[in-house]
């Protein structure tokens, strides 16, 4: 009862550190410079990728003064953005293709053992997924991380479960 009491009263409880199973990747750290009257202002744009392992997914941008502050708003972000996936087994249902931007990523499933061959951000983003075998590849000319993760959310986003026709004679 007293520990209730402690838990429920607590002056600080709003700022205890919830647990929601989700594991969080740095994806990207940008210092972005703004020229103004008087000299340059200096920010911080953070791209985060937040995901469970078991199917949901989301990627987050946040842009602040310092890294914490740009880290928590990418972080509300991603929790924003989050998609849930039907994954059969270890692997996607079926081949996707997406383009965001500059990025085109294809997406195509693999066996069990197979393991994940793709690189980069496309990478990070189907591991934290719960993908774990899968081939993937970035078609896109862009070096950029947010544009192939972005790329990747989209593919993402077409999955869907092959549904079996039923025929009635």
């Amino acid at each position: 009862m007293e520990q209730q009491r402690d838990r429920k009263f607590n002056k600080f409880s709003r700022f205890k550190k919830e647990d929601t199973g989700f594991k969080e990747k740095v994806l990207d750290l940008r210092r972005v410079t703004r020229v103004v009257a008087g000299g340059k202002r200096m920010r911080f744009r953070v791209t985060i990728i937040l995901g469970d392992e078991k199917g949901r997914v989301g990627v987050g941008i946040g842009k602040g003064a310092d890294v914490a502050m740009s880290v928590a708003k990418a972080k509300n972000n991603a929790m924003k953005n989050i998609i849930s996936l039907q994954l059969k087994g270890r692997t996607i249902p079926h081949q996707v293709y997406a383009k965001f931007s500059a990025a085109e990523v294809v997406i195509k499933p693999a066996i069990v053992g197979h393991g994940l061959k793709a690189g980069g951000a496309v990478r990070a983003v189907l591991l934290l997924a719960g993908i774990k075998d899968a081939t993937a590849k970035c078609l896109g000319r862009t070096p950029n991380k947010l544009t192939n993760a972005m790329a990747t959310m989209e593919a993402l986003k077409q999955l869907k479960e092959k549904r079996n026709k039923i025929t009635i004679k």
